[in-house]
């Protein structure tokens, strides 16, 4: 994004973004290439998996296989797909080990269910969020690469997705997608008070819930936040950049009543009564 502000998802469809010129980078680029790996053996650390056992893993957006290098590092065996044949071209000239595929990852994960042990996306699930065609429709997309994703894994693993959030309303967007397709977990926000180290990372889980793991660099004093977000399937509660709620969420709406009760304004009830959803006064 050299000479540019615009988020790279702003400056044309993936496909076309990821040209010959920009792939270069991927295999040239020394400084791109050392933080896409450190952000790649973060992911891994976060599946969780079990040690000297070798997995299987689907890297969703694997671009030039520099995530890929690490799941081999570490004796796994792996899967790539992207959407860019630039990006799997540069991956083939570097000799990958892991098997490539040429897929759209808005269009469904192409695998038989319970075939990998986990997956990890390295800055690739925030391009969901564009309609780069009249025919794209965001939720829908995000829905059917989370649904058929949730297939694909085998039942207690994990997806580990590094993305780059343009606000709180698309990270609501696509973690409310992720939960409808019936994944647990949160996000972790690693180094959460540095602009240029913080790195956010969905990690969900198949079929069970587990518990968080402990974000880098945010070690919280008695009484404050830690910087995760917690969700489960029946509700999300996630909170924007400023730590305030997301508008118009139930937890916004809570603290909008409670302190309108301290100002001594009269706050109505409603309770969610034959079929009617719930609005306004507290349960």
């Amino acid at each position: 994004m050299a000479g540019s502000g615009r988020r790279p998802e702003h400056r044309g469809p993936p496909e076309l973004f990821y040209d010959k010129a920009e792939a270069r980078k991927y295999s040239q680029n020394s400084r791109m290439i050392e933080i896409q790996s450190q952000m790649s053996e973060r992911a891994v650390e976060l599946l969780g998996l079990p040690e000297d056992q070798p997995c299987f893993l689907l890297d969703v957006g694997c671009g030039s296989g520099l995530s890929g290098d690490y799941i081999s590092e570490e004796g796994h065996h792996w899967v790539g797909m992207d959407i860019s044949s630039a990006m799997l071209d540069v991956a083939m000239e570097r000799e990958v080990e892991g098997d490539l595929i040429l897929a759209d990852m808005g269009q469904g994960i192409p695998f038989r269910p319970g075939m990998f042990d986990g997956c990890v996306s390295i800055s690739a699930v925030q391009w969901l969020c564009n309609a780069d065609k009249k025919t794209h429709s965001p939720p829908k997309r995000l829905y059917r690469f989370f649904s058929t994703l949730y297939s694909a894994l085998a039942r207690g693993s994990r997806a580990i997705l590094q993305l780059y959030p343009e606000n709180s309303e698309q990270l609501e967007l696509i973690t409310a997608q992720a939960m409808k397709a019936g994944f647990t977990g949160g996000m972790v926000v690693d180094y959460p008070n540095s602009t240029k180290a913080k790195k956010f990372f969905l990690c969900l889980f198949v079929g069970t819930a587990g518990a968080l793991p402990k974000a880098l660099g945010a070690e919280c004093a008695d009484g404050e936040e830690s910087q995760q977000a917690k969700f489960i399937n029946e509700r999300t509660r996630f909170r924007n950049a400023k730590g305030k709620s997301v508008k118009k969420s139930r937890d916004w709406v809570s603290e909008k009543k409670e302190r309108r009760r301290r100002q001594g304004k009269y706050v109505p009830w409603c309770l969610p009564l034959l079929g009617f959803p719930w609005v306004g006064g507290s349960k």
